[in-house]
């Protein structure tokens, strides 16, 4: 499962109307929100650029690229992993999460209840399927979706409660995936796979790889072919149950990650409600002990060759301390500094997150121009830095569209169509 990418947690956030009546907190958690969704959204590009434009199993596994993957290569997947892999999905899912308390505070205001919220999330779970089956295998719409639907009934619970629930599910979560994915790797790539209890278990291992490769050859075959027809055909007859899967693979992250940006929300993380100067020190803290523990875990991934076993058990298995660490903490200094930035590129990271739901499903039909066999051609063409480079072009196109289009109309166009769907009519879209 890719970070795939994700989607906007707030979605009437350029209202006019209730931008005059709503008090200043509101709008500055709505500010600190945009910034931060502007950035993971840019983020999880740049987390899902190698499953864009590689086979689906070189996201994690290097063997698996189609063009060469030398040194330069593994440090920039060491800097990936480091930075980027992991957190920005938990950033989004936190985000996710303060988005459908924001969301039913106006729906309570206006008089409305939880069944809105329900319909929103049916409505996001038909965009999910659409993502997945027409647009982009890495969808993380859908078990969004499903798994928001556990959630909705927790939304009046204490925020006490919704943070406790969240952390302890979090920290079980982390504990099943620790365990579930070391033993695969102890026994594909140790010698205690070699051992007659677990001989049995290392053929199943490695017959599992084979399988997934194989899986992951036949659809980079069907993208250079340019036989979309196919493409959606292999995607519905072999995948079908992804989605399922995802959300039982997942669920112990994604549903305590949007309990606690629901707590936080109201306990005024994202606006004040706690002291500055704890917000900035354990930020700090946060962030630079999650990346040591990362790097750490990186470079062993570097001497052991970065095999498949190793590589899924560190991505899954046992990154969900420090990703849990550095995902509060970018979360908490982009907060406490994010108020102050207005300059250009502050505004367009902003205006970014306010279209995130346009820029994540946007992003992915760019990139079939990019790398479809019927568009330009370019999957499993380019390398790594390579696919960088074309990361960054698409990260400046929503950094140029976004606040010009925003600055005409109140809502991205997807956030638009989403925001008529919820209500069941249609709103004005231009200012």
């Amino acid at each position: 499962m890719s970070d795939a990418p994700a989607v906007a947690a707030a979605e009437d956030i350029a209202e006019d109307a209730v931008a005059e009546i709503a008090p200043v907190s509101i709008q500055e958690r709505i500010s600190s929100l945009d910034f931060i969704r502007g950035i993971a959204v840019m983020g999880i590009l740049a987390a899902n650029i190698v499953a864009f434009g590689q086979p689906t199993a070189a996201y994690m596994f290097p063997e698996a690229f189609l063009t060469p993957h030398g040194e330069t290569s593994e440090w920039l997947l060491i800097a990936q992993f480091v930075l980027i892999d992991g957190k920005m999905r938990a950033l989004f899912t936190l985000l996710f999460g303060a988005g459908m308390y924001l969301f039913m505070e106006r729906t309570w205001a206006r008089g409305g209840t939880r069944w809105r919220q329900m319909w929103r999330l049916f409505a996001l779970l038909l965009f999910g399927l659409i993502h997945f089956f027409l647009i982009w295998y890495g969808d993380i719409l859908m078990y969004y979706a499903l798994i928001g639907f556990v959630v909705v009934p927790c939304l009046k619970w204490a925020a006490k409660t919704q943070f406790v629930m969240g952390l302890l599910g979090y920290i079980s979560g982390a504990i099943l995936y620790a365990a579930m994915l070391s033993m695969p790797y102890l026994a594909a790539d140790t010698s205690m796979g070699e051992t007659a209890p677990f001989l049995e278990m290392r053929d199943g291992m490695n017959a599992a790889k084979d399988v997934a490769l194989k899986d992951s050859a036949v659809e980079a075959e069907l993208i250079q072919s340019g036989d979309y027809g196919a493409q959606v055909a292999h995607r519905v007859s072999e995948h079908w149950a992804d989605p399922i899967g995802n959300v039982l693979l997942f669920a112990l992250e994604t549903l305590p990650l949007m309990l606690l940006g629901v707590a936080l929300y109201r306990m005024g993380f994202f606006s004040g409600g706690f002291s500055s100067r704890k917000m900035r020190l354990w930020g700090w803290i946060g962030l630079a002990v999650g990346a040591a523990w990362y790097l750490g875990l990186g470079l062993w991934l570097k001497s052991v060759g970065f095999t498949y076993y190793a590589m899924l058990a560190a991505f899954v298995g046992w990154t969900a301390v420090p990703q849990f660490l550095m995902m509060l903490g970018m979360a908490a200094l982009m907060v406490e500094y994010s108020s102050g930035w207005n300059g250009w590129f502050a505004e367009r990271v902003r205006a970014a997150g306010r279209a995130a739901f346009t820029n994540y499903i946007g992003t992915s039909i760019v990139l079939l121009f990019v790398f479809q066999g019927w568009a330009l051609g370019l999957f499993g063409e380019l390398t790594r830095p390579q696919l960088y480079i074309v990361m960054l072009f698409t990260c400046g196109l929503m950094l140029v569209w976004s606040k010009p289009w925003l600055d005409r109309y109140r809502y991205g166009p997807l956030e638009w169509l989403w925001r008529c769907l919820t209500y069941g009519k249609i709103f004005p879209l231009k200012r």
